[in-house]
């Protein structure tokens, strides 16, 4: 009898062992395969819509003086004085440098005697004394110096051909001349900005339309422009072409080599427009990509694009994106092209 019992509580005992055991690794199992099924990707998403975008093209540029003289001797000459100084204003028409004058008196004389020759053989080619041949020969010779005689005075007195700022002066009184100018005046009033611009918007730049236009120096103050020149060539290498802009600069507040921003408004074109935090810069180049979420399967599309303008918090989209598209504005980290996501928020 007890022999019976303690055989029948050894066989519950491993029966029991057995189930224990049992369900410990059903439980252990049923762990396991839920910590295999991976978190899909939260992300929020936002609709975008296409609208009208002003296509305002920004370009960089150098302030130049509208014109630049530099003033020199057609002959080396010694400088007897120099009447201004770098940075004087100067009307057109002054002077501004005397050189040496000690030959025109001796080229005068000699201007004198020519004229006198050529009258006397004048009046005896007259009376029958003389020969056409003669007359010829002195008139030439009358010419020459005159001519010698008036480029001596246009260069001992030299003036300004425009009205500037003195903004160059490479010798002083005493020095002979040599190949640099003497003096460079520059037009500074107006002024003018060389932009290059894409072939593509050569139908659209006109002579005459106004230009906005920012110098850094003066922060985010706009000063207008006209477009004064359109070159009408296209550069081959660079598919471009230049235009030329004037600023008045009636107060001459901008001055040649400033940096400035120029403004040319090309109208409006309806475009996508995305929120900044949609767009991923891929690394190692300087490609843009929105990752587009499909809502019938759940997965997202990782589309190339092409910005445009940055306005505000949001970007112009070119290319890449549809109208009404969901895109990914945050939680992109964890996505690539096709993966299935987990939407937390679609945002306003």
């Amino acid at each position: 009898m007890n022999k019976t019992y303690i055989r029948l509580s050894a066989l519950l005992s491993l029966m029991f062992l057995a189930i224990s055991s049992g369900c410990s690794g059903l439980k252990d199992n049923n762990e396991s395969t839920a910590n295999t099924v991976e978190e899909l990707p939260k992300v929020e998403i936002q609709q975008v819509h296409s609208q009208e975008v002003p296509q305002i093209a920004e370009y960089t540029a150098t302030v130049e003086a509208f014109k630049t003289n530099n003033i020199s001797s057609s002959t080396p000459n010694r400088i007897k004085s120099i009447l201004v100084d770098v940075g004087s204003k100067v009307a057109k028409g002054q002077k501004v440098v005397v050189l040496d004058d000690v030959n025109i008196e001796q080229l005068r004389v000699r201007l004198e005697n020519a004229e006198r020759e050529y009258n006397r053989a004048l009046r005896l080619l007259e009376i029958g004394g003389g020969t056409q041949q003669t007359v010829d020969q002195l008139k030439t010779e009358l010419d020459a110096s005159k001519r010698q005689y008036t480029n001596l005075l246009e260069n001992t007195m030299l003036v300004s051909p425009i009205a500037g700022v003195v903004t160059a002066r490479n010798y002083d009184p005493g020095d002979m001349t040599g190949t640099l100018p003497i003096l460079t005046v520059e037009q500074v009033r107006p002024v003018k900005v060389i932009v290059n611009v894409s072939e593509s918007d050569f139908t659209k730049v006109h002579k005459g339309e106004k230009v906005q236009i920012k110098a850094d120096v003066y922060g985010d103050e706009t000063f207008s422009g006209t477009v004064y020149l359109i070159h009408p060539t296209i550069d081959p290498a660079t598919r471009t072409f230049t235009v030329e802009i004037t600023i008045d600069n009636a107060d001459e507040r901008i001055h040649p080599g400033m940096f400035a921003r120029v403004f040319l408004n090309f109208g409006s074109a309806e475009h996508v427009v995305v929120p900044d935090r949609a767009v991923v810069k891929q690394s190692g180049s300087g490609n843009k990509y929105v990752y587009v979420y499909n809502p019938a399967d759940g997965t997202v599309s990782y589309n190339r694009v092409e910005l445009g303008r940055r306005i505000d918090n949001t970007y112009e989209l070119l290319s890449g994106v549809n109208n009404g598209d969901m895109v990914v504005t945050t939680g992109q980290v964890r996505l690539a092209d096709g993966v299935k996501v987990d939407v937390l928020e679609k945002s306003k």
